[in-house]
């Protein structure tokens, strides 16, 4: 393997790709569908053969969320629940590890919670070194610390490694001005500034993750991942889904000014 994955064809050098713990699974299901994490892992490697260096920051929703211990439930301390988070998301690495390298990728999963058993402890330099030699780096146990989420353990992670972009798979087309599988009738945005998704209370990633992003002008796409090859498109820079910058202009998917 060669110190670096070669000359990209697009506009990224290096970007990480956030995966919900809801993409391992069918949808409206929980646990780990070995079809579904295939299928990502198969686009994010042709992603990677365009040059692209790419790094993975993984929820664990699809196993277990810590706010679900968090409601009435007294016996379960806040921040175990969500150290119990942070674990899960290590299960869904070393699925996607294991995916990955079936199709031939050279990989390394990092964890911000030590477990030298299973996972490299995640260490920035060491993180970026691995991009450097072609391989893709798939973080698991967020930041390693209670009460925050994944969302903000992609900007952090993002920012650590100076990616170019933090990308955002969805089950959606992008942002849209409210929920799309409640209303049909719902706004997809292609633009959208930092500041009107905190003006209009977008759901886009969390505030702090949001507020990163921001302050250190760190571009966002948001896109649908379920459509084969749209990660591919994404790193390309294709417009695809939502675009979140600090541009002061916005305007949605039909062209008129939101």
């Amino acid at each position: 393997m060669t110190d670096s994955p070669g000359q990209t064809d697009g506009p990224y050098r290096r970007v990480v790709l956030k995966l919900s713990g809801e993409s391992f699974a069918p949808p409206g299901e929980r646990g780990i569908s070995m079809e579904e994490v295939v299928h990502i892992a198969s686009q994010t490697y042709r992603a990677m053969q365009q040059g692209v260096e790419i790094a993975i920051v993984i929820g664990g929703g699809n196993i277990l969320r810590g706010a679900q211990f968090t409601a009435g439930n007294s016996s379960i301390q806040e921040a175990t629940a969500h150290y119990m988070g942070m674990l899960a998301t290590v299960i869904n690495g070393l699925a996607l590890q294991d995916a990955l390298e079936s199709l031939g990728c050279e990989t390394r999963l990092m964890s911000a919670v030590k477990m030298d058993g299973v996972a490299e402890p995640y260490i920035r330099r060491r993180a970026k070194r691995h991009l450097e030699k072609g391989r893709i780096v798939i973080v698991a146990g967020g930041t390693g610390a209670p009460f925050v989420t994944t969302d903000t353990a992609a900007a952090q992670k993002a920012l650590e490694i100076e990616a170019d972009i933090l990308m955002k798979a969805t089950r959606v087309e992008g942002v849209y001005s409210e929920d799309p599988e409640k209303n049909p009738h719902a706004v997809l945005f292609r633009n959208l500034s930092f500041q009107e998704v905190r003006d209009q209370n977008l759901r886009v990633m969390d505030p702090t993750a949001i507020a990163q992003c921001m302050e250190h002008d760190l571009p966002i796409l948001v896109f649908n991942y379920r459509v084969d090859g749209n990660i591919e498109r994404a790193v390309r820079g294709e417009k695809i889904g939502t675009s979140v910058t600090s541009r002061k202009e916005a305007v949605s998917a039909s062209g008129a000014d939101i």
